[in-house]
């Protein structure tokens, strides 16, 4: 498992997959990540892609990256699809995978796909054991409370793959700081990471490993009018209702949006709603010295890698806001340009 050091340190990307841009946009923002010298990307799934199927055409687009699947909802994919979806990608394009597992939301889970959202916490720690077998090249043999799976042998091994978890309430974060390799954190604060560095060490601490690496992904906007505004907040409105995004905005004092968010409001008229503060508290907004100050804000706090989510209204493909990251990324006495 990879241990955390002010040594190893780093700044990536992770694609924003905007709600009010073209879905192919994804393939110019990973090409841009590239170009300014970036060397992994998160590739998370909404409404548009299929997280493997976008990788796949990323490796062979923007070769030379390391790519980190997910989080994928662990209701809707089991331990073999992900670790066959993975590894598809991994051989296609000749590219180093990474995996991010999540809870996801009962929308998505009950909603879009009609199966049960459940004891998370179970089954993200089954899943995790699972799937770290079959990555090996085992055949699998598992027989959990909700997950299980016999005799399947992944023909192309991810020994070396990490595993991450998209974790905020406590018990996801005890699972996943004695389970994973890494936690993810979107859309939070740099207290909120505090909080969970303190906690996700502890928790490793008392099984007796090494700490987990704790990455964030962050809004980036530079200079933003009010399109890159909008754009923010238009996708902030859609975290508003789900279980532990509302409690983390309603901690930050926000409670009435998140209220009405789950009284069914639409996501337009909560968008229209959210204050700048808001914005502020999760992003990184302003000027390049006000971006990268911010960005060293959350490494302060204790995460070891800060994923940057482009705003791109104003700047298509991310080009201007990826170029300044990289020009931050380039000077911190933190980075680490290898993965």
């Amino acid at each position: 498992m990879t241990t955390s050091t002010d040594s190893t340190r780093r700044i990536n990307a992770a694609l924003p997959l905007w709600l009010d841009r073209a879905d192919t946009e994804a393939l110019e923002i990973a090409t841009t990540v590239r170009r300014v010298g970036m060397d992994s990307l998160w590739i998370g799934e909404m409404a548009t892609y299929d997280s493997f199927a976008l990788a796949t055409a990323i490796g062979s687009r923007a070769p030379g990256l390391r790519l980190t699947l997910g989080p994928l909802p662990i209701s809707v994919r089991n331990p073999v699809a992900i670790a066959l979806g993975a590894s598809s990608v991994a051989s296609l394009t000749g590219r180093s995978v990474d995996i991010a597992l999540g809870a996801s939301s009962p929308a998505i889970v009950g909603g879009w796909h009609g199966r049960e959202w459940n004891r998370t916490a179970v089954r993200m720690s089954e899943t995790i054991e699972c799937l770290r077998q079959i990555l090996t090249g085992e055949r699998s043999s598992f027989e959990g409370t909700l997950i299980r799976s016999k005799g399947f042998r992944l023909r192309h091994p991810l020994p070396d793959a990490r595993i991450a978890v998209g974790a905020f309430g406590p018990r996801m974060c005890e699972v996943a700081a004695r389970t994973a390799d890494e936690i993810v954190l979107n859309l939070v604060s740099p207290q909120r990471v505090r909080d969970v560095r303190r906690q996700i060490d502890a928790d490793a601490a008392a099984v007796g490993r090494s700490r987990p690496r704790l990455s964030v992904w962050v809004p980036v906007a530079l200079r933003p009018g009010d399109a890159a505004i909008a754009q923010i907040s238009s996708q902030l409105a859609v975290y508003l209702s789900p279980p532990g995004y509302g409690e983390m905005f309603t901690e930050l004092g926000f409670g009435e949006l998140v209220a009405r968010a789950r009284a069914g409001a639409s996501r337009a008229a909560l968008a229209r709603e959210i204050p700048a503060e808001l914005i502020a508290a999760i992003g990184a907004i302003g000027s390049p010295d006000q971006i990268h100050t911010r960005l060293q804000e959350f490494l302060d706090a204790g995460a070891d890698t800060v994923a940057v989510v482009a705003s791109t209204a104003e700047d298509p493909g991310g080009s201007a806001v990826l170029s300044c990251v990289s020009e931050f990324r380039a000077t911190s006495p933190h980075e680490e340009i290898a993965s």
